[in-house]
C-alpha cells in the first residue's frame, strides 16, 4: 500500500510539473528565471562597485553590511546572518582582511573565538557602498509596486520554508 501511495504521489507531482512546464516558456521556468535574476543583480552590483572604485564583491558586501549593522561579531554569527558556510566565510574574511577592511581580534572572554572588527577603512567604505547599493536597488525595483514586491517576498519565503 505504501508503494502505491508513493507512486501516486510521484505521479501527481509529475503531472503538476508537466502542467506548469507546458504553461511556461523555456525562459520563464521558475528556477531558470530566479537564477538569471540573481546573476543579473550580482553582476550589476559588481559592475557598479568597480565603476565607483569600490574593491569588494557582492558576497563581501553582504558581510560588510552585517558588520556595519553590528561590529565585533563572531565568524559563526556572520555565517548565520549571511547563510554562508564556515569555509566560505573564512575565505571572505581573509579577503576583507587582505583589503584592510576588517581585522580578526581574539575574544577577551574566550581566546579560541575571533571577533571580526571593522577597520577605519571598513567604516569609511559604508557611505559609498551604501549609496551604490541604494542606487542599484532603486533601478532594479523601478516600476514594481509595493504590493508586487510584498507578494514576491512572501512567495520566496514560502519556497525557502518548503525546501528546509
Amino acid at each position: 500500500m505504501i508503494i502505491v501511495y508513493t507512486f501516486a504521489q510521484l505521479f501527481k507531482q509529475l503531472l503538476f510539473i508537466t502542467t506548469v512546464m507546458t504553461q511556461l516558456h523555456d525562459d520563464e521556468l521558475f528556477d531558470i528565471l530566479v537564477g538569471k535574476v540573481s546573476t543579473a543583480i550580482n553582476r550589476t552590483f559588481l559592475r557598479s562597485f568597480v565603476a565607483e572604485g569600490v574593491d569588494i564583491t557582492t558576497e563581501q558586501w553582504s558581510v560588510m553590511a552585517c558588520l556595519w549593522k553590528e561590529d565585533k561579531v563572531t565568524q559563526q554569527k556572520l555565517c548565520l546572518l549571511t547563510a554562508k558556510d564556515k569555509p566560505s566565510m573564512t575565505r571572505l574574511i581573509d579577503k576583507l582582511e587582505k583589503g584592510r577592511l576588517v581585522t580578526r581580534v581574539a575574544d577577551p572572554n574566550d581566546r579560541r573565538i575571533n571577533l571580526i572588527h571593522l577597520t577605519s577603512a571598513g567604516v569609511a567604505l559604508r557611505a559609498k557602498a551604501t549609496e551604490i547599493v541604494m542606487r542599484v536597488a532603486q533601478r532594479t525595483l523601478s516600476n514594481i509596486s509595493e504590493d508586487e514586491l510584498n507578494t514576491v517576498r512572501m512567495v520566496l519565503k514560502k519556497i525557502m520554508v518548503n525546501l528546509k
